[in-house]
């Protein structure tokens, strides 16, 4: 017999967040964090936002290694940046986070089939930085409940593709690490990963 799943609460935003989090030691201090927002519904509109931070444990780094966001919806990133981003894993407590910069977006272009490799390109004046990932591993779908969520209260459905290599190149000049090895429902995969259909539900 079918049944039908009906998320109880209230759907605060849906869209994508691809994300790489990148480590020159898998022991060591994450030395890029990258998040990428397509909201297509949310209390602020629709929008995109890219969430970088180039020096994660600093909240005042050299002009070369700036904390960035990159964004064509300013409220709708920083309602982001508090509400969710601050709580993911790799970002929570991030000194990088307190002293992060806007910049209004000016272009997104999207590259890649999403099933070997897949790609966003952000501009924003005289930025251009560019996110890669290759070795994509089969999609798989799964909903984290509020207990086990990054907000811990939310749920959250998603489409995941786990991604073997990952890339953040800013004006020409890629970042230095890897993604390192991480599980997710069972799932094994690394800290680059494609979410798509992502949506978050207020329990």
């Amino acid at each position: 017999m079918s049944q039908t799943l009906l998320f109880p609460g209230e759907v605060e935003w849906s869209g994508e967040n691809p994300g790489i989090s990148l480590k020159t030691d898998a022991a060591g201090p994450f030395t890029t964090l990258a998040s990428f927002f397509r909201v297509v519904l949310s209390p602020h509109g629709r929008g995109h936002a890219l969430v970088l931070l180039q020096s994660p444990e600093e909240e005042a780094p050299p002009a070369d290694r700036a904390n960035l966001c990159l964004t064509d919806n300013e409220p709708l990133a920083r309602w982001l940046i508090e509400g969710y981003v601050s709580h993911f894993g790799a970002w929570r407590g991030m000194a990088g986070l307190r002293g992060i910069q806007f910049r209004k977006l000016d272009h997104v272009q999207t590259g890649g089939d999403a099933r070997t490799h897949y790609s966003e390109t952000v501009r924003a004046g005289d930025l251009t930085v560019a996110l890669e990932w290759s070795g994509l591993g089969a999609p798989f779908c799964f909903s984290l409940p509020p207990a086990l969520s990054a907000t811990g209260r939310h749920h959250m459905p998603t489409v995941f593709l786990g991604c073997a290599q990952a890339s953040v190149t800013v004006n020409g000049q890629k970042r230095p690490g890897t993604p390192i090895p991480r599980e997710i429902a069972g799932q094994s995969i690394s800290t680059a990963m494609l979410a798509f259909s992502e949506t978050w539900v207020r329990a």
